[in-house]
């Protein structure tokens, strides 16, 4: 029996910023000039988001205090203005924030089916936002009250497309393990590294990303499997031609810096139909999409790309609307809407696809299965 995705639980923070609010803030900081207040009103309003979530409780209301269960004196806004904490500053705030959203997240995969958090063998933790030590495994084995002899396994710094890595990994696990139960993790917290910013790279940045977490339990053990799942068909990697230094995710003294450059959407434009041919290999299309959302703009040129249509990724674009770009968590948000949406069909094939630095295309084809 192939590993299945039995449940997907998500989280995001309590905080609610809504697209115009955080828009205007960021054209009101000190130093936009005019063609920087209209690059933001552009890609604020050309982003096809409503709302996001943040831990930053001072992005939604400046005169609020600092992020609840941050370490005491760390603000991001000081009367209306956005503030440059250091790198450890902002970590800090990643390390107090990120682990109850995490087993949030979890702690609603396993309430999904009623699995005991004993039932848990492998767990494995994805992020890009954040590091500590010990790490998010560590804690969620603590936090859940799992196994103390639980296998833990920690991706870090893959970026946007890295669930997919995380899932082929639990995939790989119940290959050697067939009665293993992977509890897969993907916790991000985007906006800690949000700045004012001239700059059309770091405007279009703040404009799309957003806090989130969701986690996937996966096992091919057939004693768990009770409602609706997800099988785990098989996976695929593809680097494109070009992107290396188009989208880059770098430490600097100021948080972590994001390079998205213009060239992305082009370049998966141009890439995606080749990737995604080669991926499925001369199969029927799929019933279903579930495609990372890095913003509108890539959307649109997958949809253009591979002839899809407008219907094909509407999921995708409900969560954009609705959350933001979470990074890596943001595709396993999607899977659930088409985990728990009765209108496809028991036997549906859903094409997932996911995009990171590099410019690495991450794929992987599901089965979906009916409630048992």
């Amino acid at each position: 029996m192939p590993a299945r995705i039995l449940s997907i639980g998500t989280a995001v923070p309590e905080t609610v910023i809504s697209q115009e609010r955080v828009r205007d803030f960021f054209a009101a900081q000190p130093g936009r000039d005019r063609l920087s207040q209209r690059l933001i009103h552009a890609a604020f309003d050309a982003s096809a988001i409503d709302r996001r979530h943040t831990v930053l409780a001072q992005l939604a209301d400046p005169g609020a205090e600092t992020t609840p269960g941050a370490p005491d004196g760390t603000d991001f806004v000081e009367n209306g203005v956005l503030l440059v904490p250091s790198t450890g500053a902002r970590n800090d705030v990643y390390a107090a924030t990120a682990p109850a959203l995490s087993a949030s997240a979890a702690r609603a995969a396993l309430d999904d089916i009623g699995m005991p958090a004993s039932a848990i063998t492998h767990v494995v933790t994805v992020s890009c936002t954040g590091f500590y030590a010990p790490g998010p495994d560590y804690r969620l084995v603590r936090d859940l009250g799992l196994s103390p002899t639980v296998e833990r396994y920690h991706l870090g710094f893959i970026g946007c497309a890295a669930a997919f890595p995380g899932l082929r990994l639990a995939a790989r696990i119940t290959v050697a393990q067939p009665d293993a139960v992977v509890l897969v993790v993907c916790t991000e917290l985007c906006t800690l590294h949000v700045r004012a910013s001239d700059d059309p790279q770091q405007i279009v940045a703040s404009s799309v990303f957003a806090d989130g977490s969701a986690a996937a339990v996966v096992s091919a053990d057939a004693r768990w499997r009770s409602g609706a799942s997800l099988d785990l068909e098989r996976f695929a990697t593809a680097l494109t031609g070009e992107g290396e230094t188009d989208m880059v995710w770098t430490i600097g003294d100021e948080g972590f810096e994001m390079t998205l450059s213009a060239e992305v959407p082009r370049i998966i434009g141009r890439e995606i139909r080749g990737a995604v041919d080669a991926f499925l290999a001369g199969d029927d299309p799929p019933d279903a999409w579930a495609v990372h959302p890095g913003g509108r703009s890539v959307l649109d040129r997958v949809e253009s790309g591979l002839d899809l249509d407008p219907t094909a990724i509407e999921t995708s674009r409900a969560v954009l609307r609705d959350h933001g770009n979470m990074s890596s968590a943001t595709i396993l948000f999607i899977l659930r809407s088409l985990l728990h949406d009765d209108t496809l069909a028991d036997g549906s094939r859903i094409a997932g696809l996911a995009f990171g630095p590099g410019l690495t295309v991450e794929s992987t084809l599901l089965t979906k299965h009916s409630a048992a």
